[in-house]
């Protein structure tokens, strides 16, 4: 059932609300109030005339009067009254197929911190910059309404309504209609598991949390207990809204392991099943990709091998194996991670705990991961939570060496995963990231505050996070885009386009099925050794240079971070080598070697 307030055009709107436990529902208009007729399954629904796009409206029920849970636009905030929309738009992108998920190059963005004027239509011109790069995905943090104008995104309050600081509907069409045009797939962040605490009055409305199961957040979604099949409507209609009017190519489905449903058919798979349906009447192939900390295939596996169907997953174990290499950090769940043998085996098997023990979870995780193509997976050195995870949202940038990002860039790039950047990354970015909300409830702001020094605290961080409602800690976070085009930042930057260039041309790198990846370590001298068929990267995670020894062939180099065209200290390996020869690779570098 599709819910909310859909105009039909010649002023006249549908409106329809779930609300199977009320006697009455009435639609307050500014002008009049209109009685809702009930249906079944408790959805109450009325046709009305005289309705303009941007008609202002609430629900009145026996408790009170409130907004629409499926409101598509709240442009008071909140707490104010819906608004109707109008999504008549000139699309100019017919002819658009998409990009293929295994050509995805993705760039996660903050739509409120990418630009100055933070919103959609202000990252357009930003676009062909993007183009140039090698991005072929942007993945925007969660737009859906959240309390005042600086949030993340996850603590949104209605799934349906586009953030009014951005933009509007129309605003995100421009935004996406660009992108299509620049050759660029949009992927949206959408949040299933849980409500943000201000401005949730869809409790009001039905049963659409149980205390079956507890989440990070509270309350968990009820995806399986009574009048479940509504509630799993509202958020399968959801996912089809972006997909079907916003003409979004993909969703990245938020932290799906505080998704709760026991019953026979998981949620994700109903999610799967219907964005499948929806992909054939476009003629268009659509993805579903999932933040996941549980290491587990059954996400991605085909039904046929009772799995869920979705197209791809997070892999964390990379991030994780990668970070603290670079950074030797040993806190947190960093402490299950170290080695060079780590970040091999993520290249080799994709996930390092495969039903392992973990150290700081106190338990065995995960599951194998060899029977799902390696283009199924999503790796990354940087994203929103890595970097909003240090207290002060410190970047890789302020944590180790340009050569150490030079390092982790290859690492990334070169591997046989679909690559995930966050804004500001391919230049080095030096502003930081941290967590910004701007809640209006001051009882709410001071849990807020506890609860970051907590997360801290069990980091056994000492010191003081910034104030997280306080305006100048969202603001520091705006990117200084300029930066790259200057100094080291622009050598930066154009090393990631040569990266991304060779990921996308060379033969060897375009295949990427385990069968043509191989991966080992040296621990002693802190290498480790990926090889891509006809390609082997040697990295040096060492802070001295260190010494290798060719592995059979004949060899040519393609790629040196050391060189000083990317502002190294200077190749010492040899530009040729063969089987029974030795090179020098620089410390914390990597170079590139192709077989002739």
């Amino acid at each position: 059932m599709k819910v909310g307030a859909w105009y039909l055009g010649d002023d006249r709107c549908e409106f329809t609300v779930w609300c199977p436990r009320s006697k009455t529902v009435t639609l307050e208009l500014s002008d009049r109030s209109v009685e809702m007729q009930r249906q079944d399954d408790g959805y109450w629904s009325t046709i009305v005339s005289g309705i303009k796009p941007g008609a202002e409206y609430r629900y009145r029920l026996q408790s009170g009067t409130f907004p629409d849970p499926a409101s598509q636009f709240q442009p008071s905030g909140v707490h104010g009254a819906s608004a109707v929309v109008d999504h008549r738009f000139e699309w100019q992108d017919s002819q658009w197929q998409g990009i293929k998920l295994e050509d995805f190059v993705i760039y996660e963005l903050h739509v409120g911190a990418f630009t100055p004027e933070g919103t959609f239509e202000a990252i357009i011109p930003r676009l062909q910059t993007l183009k140039e790069l090698g991005v072929s995905a942007i993945e925007i943090m969660p737009i859906s309404q959240f309390p005042g104008d600086r949030n993340w995104g996850y603590d949104g309050t209605y799934p349906y309504a586009i953030q009014n600081s951005y933009g509007d509907a129309n605003s995100l069409k421009k935004l996406v209609n660009a992108c299509h045009q620049h050759g660029i797939s949009v992927v949206l962040d959408v949040v299933y598991n849980h409500f943000g605490p201000e401005g949730a009055y869809i409790n009001q409305f039905g049963d659409y949390f149980t205390e079956t199961y507890k989440t990070p957040w509270g309350s968990a979604i009820n995806f399986d207990n009574a009048y479940s099949h509504c509630v799993r409507s509202y958020f399968l209609e959801n996912a089809l809204y972006w997909l079907r009017e916003f003409h979004i190519d993909a969703l990245r489905l938020d932290a799906v392991q505080a998704i709760y449903d026991m019953g026979a058919r998981h949620f994700l798979a109903e999610l799967a099943d219907r964005v499948e349906e929806l992909s054939q009447q476009q003629n268009r192939k659509l993805y579903l990709i999932a933040e996941s900390d549980l290491n587990d295939v059954k996400l991605i596996r085909s039904k046929s091998a009772n799995g869920y169907g979705l197209d791809a997953q997070w892999s964390d174990d990379f991030h994780h194996a990668l970070h603290a290499l670079l950074t030797g950090t040993d806190i947190g769940y960093y402490q299950d991670f170290g080695t060079c043998e780590d970040l091999a085996k993520a290249y080799r098997n994709t996930f390092v705990y495969d039903w392992k023990y973990a150290p700081h979870r106190f338990r065995f995780h995960g599951a194998p991961a060899l029977d799902c193509p390696m283009t199924q997976f999503v790796v990354c050195i940087q994203n929103h939570d890595q970097i909003g995870n240090q207290m002060h949202g410190e970047r890789l940038s302020q944590l180790i060496s340009f050569e150490g990002l030079k390092l982790a860039a290859g690492a990334v790039l070169l591997s046989p995963y679909i690559p995930l950047l966050f804004m500001g990354e391919e230049y080095g970015e030096e502003v930081p990231f941290t967590y910004f909300v701007s809640h209006s409830d001051p009882e709410l702001i001071q849990a807020v505050r506890r609860g970051r020094k907590a997360e801290f605290a069990a980091f056994h961080l000492e010191g003081e996070p910034p104030d997280p409602e306080a305006p100048e800690t969202f603001q520091v976070c705006k990117l200084q885009w300029e930066r790259h085009q200057q100094g080291k930042h622009k050598v930066l930057w154009t090393f990631y386009q040569r990266l991304l260039k060779l990921r996308r041309s060379h033969p060897a790198l375009v295949k990427r099925d385990r069968a043509s990846v191989s991966a080992c370590a040296e621990e002693d001298k802190k290498l480790v050794w990926l090889e891509r068929q006809d390609v082997i990267c040697v990295f040096n995670f060492n802070q001295s240079d260190q010494v290798f020894e060719f592995p059979v062939g004949q060899w040519r180099t393609v790629l040196n971070s050391a060189d000083q065209e990317w502002m190294g200290a200077g190749s010492l390996a040899p530009e040729k080598g063969q089987e029974g020869e030795s090179g020098t690779v620089r410390s914390q570098s990597f170079v590139v070697y192709e077989r002739y």
